[in-house]
């Protein structure tokens, strides 16, 4: 299951790449042309690094677990299905990320959405861990609803990301980059109630 999925998350992380063309030699210089293509760059970097911890928490996760079952398997596979449509959230963001009209708010909200729905699906499969003693060494229950609260915080400020995208797309991809750098310095998991979730 490791493997298929790290393959999923190479693959998704190689697409983000895709939208970072420029043209070719004519009227203009590179730098400027560069600099033109300054949201392409800026949504590619916050993609890229939430697709990379996407995967470091996704192994962290696993590692805490002695076994998978066939429900782990497809909740798995809907958190694959979230994270393979990063790229097309990412070039859409980044198409619209100067339009502070209706559909720079859609873009940002389709790039929100789409972060939600991963994020929901790693507390899911948290969850599922949980209650089906697939975890190592899970916490006591008494202390189970506060780990998966804890774990589920990405879900949350997923949500308020969402909010930000009413402001316009370029709050939405700074929440989101704020949001993928907080989880870059949380500290690994050495305990299923210390998982930080994405």
């Amino acid at each position: 299951m490791e493997a298929f999925s790290d393959g999923v998350f190479a693959v998704a992380i190689t697409l983000l790449a895709l939208n970072l063309v420029v043209g070719g030699p004519d009227h203009g210089s590179l730098f400027h042309k560069l600099l033109h293509q300054w949201p392409v760059f800026a949504a590619y970097g916050v993609s890229f690094f939430t697709i990379g911890i996407i995967w470091v928490n996704h192994h962290a996760l696993f590692d805490l677990m002695n076994r998978v079952d066939r429900p782990m398997l497809y909740l798995n596979l809907l958190l694959l299905s979230f994270v393979v449509a990063i790229p097309f959230a990412t070039t859409t963001l980044a198409d619209y990320l100067r339009d502070s009209g209706t559909s720079g708010t859609t873009a940002g909200v389709l790039y929100a959405g789409v972060m939600e729905g991963m994020s929901l699906s790693f507390t899911l499969i948290f969850v599922h861990g949980l209650r089906t003693d697939l975890l190592i060494a899970a916490p006591p229950p008494e202390e189970r609803r506060a780990a998966v609260l804890r774990f589920g915080l990405g879900s949350v400020a997923y949500l308020v990301v969402m909010l930000l995208s009413l402001v316009g797309p370029v709050a939405t991809l700074v929440g989101a980059g704020l949001l993928a750098g907080y989880y870059v310095f949380q500290r690994t998991p050495d305990a299923p109630g210390d998982v930080p979730g994405i």
